[in-house]
C-alpha cells in the first residue's frame, strides 16, 4: 500500500498582522493605535520570530481605521530606524468601504463609506515603497450589516499595474474562490510578476469559511509556482498555522485576526508569533528570518 506524504513546508515565513482596521480597540486592552505603538508591535513581533509585519494604521484620536500617508510614514520610519530586520507589508485595502443606505434609500450611503480609486489607495505605497503591499482581489460583503468592500476588476487592473511600476511585490488577498479566479486572470494578463505571492484569508464573513478541507481544495487551485500563505480568524488562527504548513504554505498570525492567546487570556502580537513558532517547529519545520524570507519570496529590500 502506498503512502501519500503531505507537502509539508519545511521553511516557513511567519507574517504578523499587527492591528488591522476592525473595531477591536474596545474589545482588547492593548490594541496598537498610535504610530509609536504600531511600530513597537512590529519590533516585538520581529523579535518573537516574524519575518514579515503587515501594517494598517489607525486614527490616534479615535482608534478608528485610517489611510493617512503621514501615519504610515511615521510607522515605517520608526521600524526602519529600529535595530531589527523585518519585511514591511503595507495594506492597500483601505478606501474600498461602501455602506449601503437604508431600505427606502439605498443610495444614501452611510457614514462608514470611504470609497476612493485604485491609485489613491496606493498613495502611501508609492511614497514609502515597502517590500510588499496587499491587493484585495475582489469585492465582498462584510458581516451581517450593509458594508460592502468594493474592489472591481477595472480597479484591480489599475492597482496591479501601478504596483508593478513601483517594483513592490503585491500580496494577492483571496477571500473567496472567485477572488482566486480573478487573481489568476491578472497573472495571465502579465500584471503580476512571477512568482505570485498569495494570501488565503479564511473565516471573514462572508468569504471562505475556516474549514481545513476548503484550504486543501483552494491550495490545489493555486497557480503553479506561487508562494502562498493562509490564515483564519479567531480561535481557528492556530489550527490554520498547522494546516497551512502541512499543506506547503506559509502562515500569518496577529491581533488583526485574533485577540486571544487562550480562552479568556488576551494575546499580544509577540505571544501569538511565539505560539506560531512553537507549532511550526513542532511540525519539524524551520522559521525563516527576514533576510531568508526576502530571498525565498524574491523581494527587494528597501531602506
Amino acid at each position: 500500500m502506498s503512502t501519500v506524504v503531505p507537502d509539508i513546508n519545511r521553511e516557513v515565513v511567519i507574517t504578523c498582522a499587527l492591528t488591522g482596521a476592525a473595531d477591536t480597540v474596545g474589545r482588547h486592552p492593548a490594541i496598537p493605535v498610535t504610530p509609536e505603538q504600531i511600530a513597537a508591535a512590529a519590533v516585538e513581533a520581529a523579535g518573537a520570530g516574524a519575518a514579515v509585519v503587515h501594517i494598517h494604521v489607525r486614527d490616534p484620536a479615535t482608534g478608528g481605521p485610517s489611510r493617512d500617508p503621514a501615519l504610515y510614514r511615521e510607522v515605517v520610519d520608526r521600524i526602519r530606524s529600529a535595530s531589527v530586520d523585518v519585511v514591511i507589508n503595507l495594506t492597500a485595502g483601505m478606501g474600498g468601504d461602501l455602506m449601503i443606505g437604508p431600505e427606502d434609500d439605498p443610495l444614501r450611503f452611510g457614514p462608514g463609506t470611504d470609497l476612493v480609486g485604485a491609485e489613491e489607495r496606493l498613495k502611501h505605497v508609492a511614497e514609502l515603497l515597502p517590500e510588499i503591499c496587499t491587493l484585495d482581489c475582489g469585492s465582498l460583503t462584510f458581516g451581517d450589516g450593509s458594508l460592502v468592500y468594493v474592489s472591481t476588476p477595472d480597479q484591480l487592473r489599475i492597482g496591479a499595474r501601478r504596483i508593478q511600476e513601483l517594483g513592490v511585490r503585491p500580496e494577492l488577498e483571496i477571500f473567496d474562490t472567485g477572488n482566486l479566479w480573478f487573481a489568476k486572470t491578472l497573472i495571465d494578463q502579465g500584471l503580476i510578476d512571477h512568482p505570485p505571492l498569495i494570501q488565503l484569508c479564511h473565516g471573514i464573513p462572508y468569504g471562505m469559511p475556516a474549514d481545513p478541507r476548503l484550504l486543501a481544495v483552494v491550495r490545489d487551485m493555486l497557480p503553479e509556482g506561487a508562494h502562498w500563505a493562509a490564515f483564519a480568524i479567531g480561535r481557528m488562527q492556530m489550527p490554520f498555522v498547522a494546516q497551512a504548513v502541512l499543506l506547503g504554505g506559509h502562515v500569518r498570525v496577529g491581533l488583526e485576526d485574533n485577540l486571544y492567546l487562550d480562552r479568556g487570556i488576551f494575546a499580544s502580537n509577540g505571544a501569538l508569533v511565539e505560539r506560531a513558532v512553537s507549532i511550526v517547529e513542532k511540525l519539524g519545520a524551520r522559521v525563516l528570518t527576514a533576510a531568508e524570507a526576502r530571498e525565498k519570496l524574491k523581494l527587494c529590500r528597501r531602506r
